[in-house]
């Protein structure tokens, strides 16, 4: 009987132990998505590994569709406990990760960040309106009131007053909220100041975007998630563009130079009061459920958000996030800090 009874606490012990949560397994914190994001992740990680002496998270740059995908295949150990986004998290992508168990899901706005438009310093000068983007850089534009493919080869083909250089722009592939707020941003933008192609948005969203969002293969070209990468090719190869966030315009003005939209240039005060057109905010996801399993989680998060970090003046600030006002940075520290978990998304 003994026997029977030490056997039977053996399976409970051993059924608990299978019962814990995989992720407990890993040492330390990690977090992927955003190229955007990714140079403030990685001095953020750097930070807390100086100042906890805890190992330094695992930061990956792989899109923030692509960070956000991975982050909602599962909640165990082989998986993200942080998505760095450049985007809001999207309808779908909240119920993908409630398919696969990850619920209670923290949003944190971090800053704001712009898209530029950026081309060599010693090339010409472009002064875009959003329309200009649309006309040069998507599949089909409107032309004589109808859809058609592409037909533009210049800038100055579409606007009298732009360089006559090839249409030829560097930017990020599909899986970028980069690429996904530039669509959203300058090419839907841009399509609207057309009453046909607005007037098709108001009746039907979907057949709105299925005409516009698609970019044009013989003038975009998707140069991967390196936008230090993008940075280089426009020193190289004379008259192109390219598409990346702010930070990095700001730490190569010596090389590159961004141009106007709708009359107002790039800078860290255009983006923070929103008169540039292509400013945007900046996220972290933080699964809920990791928060005092996966060593120093709490703790980096505390980091991400803390006055040193996001704050105005932050060292953030330093490497070129645009800080939120002082109450909303307050207000995403609570969220922090009380772990509340975001509602499903409306779209």
């Amino acid at each position: 009987m003994k026997k029977l009874l030490s056997c039977a606490a053996a399976a409970v012990a051993l059924s608990g132990l299978a019962a814990a949560p995989a992720h407990a397994a890993r040492d330390y914190v990690w977090a992927a998505g955003s190229s955007t994001v990714f140079p403030f992740a990685t001095r953020t990680a750097e930070n807390f590994a100086k100042k906890t002496g805890k190992k330094a998270p695992k930061v990956e740059s792989l899109g923030t569709g692509g960070g956000i995908k991975l982050f909602c295949s599962g909640a165990g150990e082989g998986f993200p406990d942080i998505a760095n986004a450049s985007r809001p998290m999207k309808k779908s992508e909240f119920d993908a990760c409630a398919a696969k168990g990850v619920k209670d899901i923290v949003q944190i706005k971090i800053g704001f960040d712009g898209i530029v438009v950026a081309t060599d310093k010693d090339g010409a000068d472009y002064n875009f309106k959003t329309e200009h983007l649309y006309l040069g850089l998507a599949k089909q534009v409107l032309k004589g009131g109808q859809f058609v493919a592409n037909p533009y080869k210049t800038w100055d083909e579409i606007g009298s007053g732009l360089p006559g250089n090839r249409i030829q722009v560097y930017g990020p592939p599909p899986t970028s909220g980069t690429r996904d707020a530039f669509v959203e941003l300058a090419i839907e933008a841009g399509a609207r100041k057309f009453p046909t192609a607005d007037a098709i948005r108001g009746d039907n969203e979907k057949k709105f975007k299925a005409l516009v969002d698609p970019l044009r293969n013989d003038g975009w070209i998707d140069a991967g998630e390196n936008d230090n990468a993008i940075v280089g090719t426009l020193t190289k190869t004379p008259g192109s563009l390219g598409v990346f966030g702010w930070s990095y315009l700001e730490e190569n003005m010596d090389k590159i130079k961004g141009a106007s939209v709708n009359g107002v240039r790039p800078s860290a005060q255009t983006i923070a009061d929103g008169s540039y057109p292509l400013s945007r905010s900046l996220f972290i996801y933080v699964k809920k459920a990791n928060i005092g399993v996966t060593p120093g989680l709490a703790e980096f998060v505390t980091e991400f958000t803390s006055d040193a970090a996001t704050g105005r003046g932050g060292y953030l600030q330093g490497r070129g996030l645009i800080p939120l006002p002082p109450g909303q940075h307050d207000a995403q520290k609570q969220v922090a800090a009380n772990k509340t978990a975001m509602a499903r998304p409306a779209q």
